[in-house]
């Protein structure tokens, strides 16, 4: 279901989604800004699992191409910066409001508008840059760098405090990155995972391909436009991303 601009109306979460969650649990009413990689990801998988969603995006051809993949989805087309398209969406009504485009700044501002606006009870933002999580998480927005922790906030009762509790480990001495891999000319589409030379401390979680999250084996390879997910010690950061990104 895709709208251009208007109010959804009453009923509009219902006519959007009408399944109860997967395994009778609880639905959740989920509002996505963004309807890329991350947001089509998202917003697909919260709907086979039951849960009421609707992503708001600016790109035509991205909103018709997730309402036909994702039926039950509604899509807006709009900005969620402007109040006008988070009324559209009825985010006074949602659980969680969950921003993940690739612009950081875009994202605090539609979290903030979600949380001051609408008084959405959690807002979740999808954080491009390190080194702003900090800011996010200031002004009570859970911010992650991880697509699969994204996902993760938002159905379970999870903090940001839990999540870098689990993931962050021996004080602060590991880190989960998230790496896209630019182009076929990359260094890394030529060899198998285990031929790449992964520095020590460092291992791959999940490859995120389209729309199909993949855990990594040994013989496998990676493609242009994959976003490789990795656990990697601080001091080896650095390292993992070149090996990933350089021709």
């Amino acid at each position: 279901m895709w709208r251009q601009s208007g109010r959804i109306g009453r009923g509009g979460w219902s006519a959007c989604c009408a399944n109860s969650a997967e395994g009778g649990g609880a639905t959740i009413r989920i509002v996505i800004s963004g309807g890329g990689k991350v947001g089509s990801y998202l917003a697909r998988t919260f709907s086979e699992r039951g849960h009421h969603v609707v992503v708001i995006e600016k790109n035509a051809d991205i909103c018709e191409r997730l309402a036909k993949s994702a039926p039950s989805v509604l899509v807006i087309q709009g900005d969620a910066c402007d109040v006008r398209y988070q009324e559209d969406a009825q985010v006074d009504r949602a659980e969680v409001f969950a921003a993940v485009t690739g612009d950081d700044d875009d994202n605090l501002v539609a979290c903030q508008l979600a949380k001051v606006t609408f008084h959405v009870p959690r807002a979740v933002a999808r954080v491009n840059n390190p080194k702003n999580e900090r800011i996010f998480n200031l002004l009570g927005v859970d911010g992650i760098s991880s697509t699969t922790i994204v996902g993760q906030l938002i159905e379970e009762e999870s903090t940001v405090g839990d999540i870098i509790t689990l993931y962050t480990m021996r004080k602060g001495k590991f880190a989960i990155v998230e790496v896209d891999i630019p182009s076929p000319q990359c260094a890394s589409c030529s060899k198998e995972i285990k031929d790449l030379g992964l520095p020590r401390g460092c291992v791959l979680v999940s490859i995120i391909r389209g729309d199909d999250v993949i855990i990594p084996h040994g013989d496998d390879l990676l493609q242009a436009g994959d976003s490789v997910i990795a656990v990697t010690s601080l001091e080896s950061e650095e390292t993992l991303k070149r090996i990933l990104t350089t021709s």
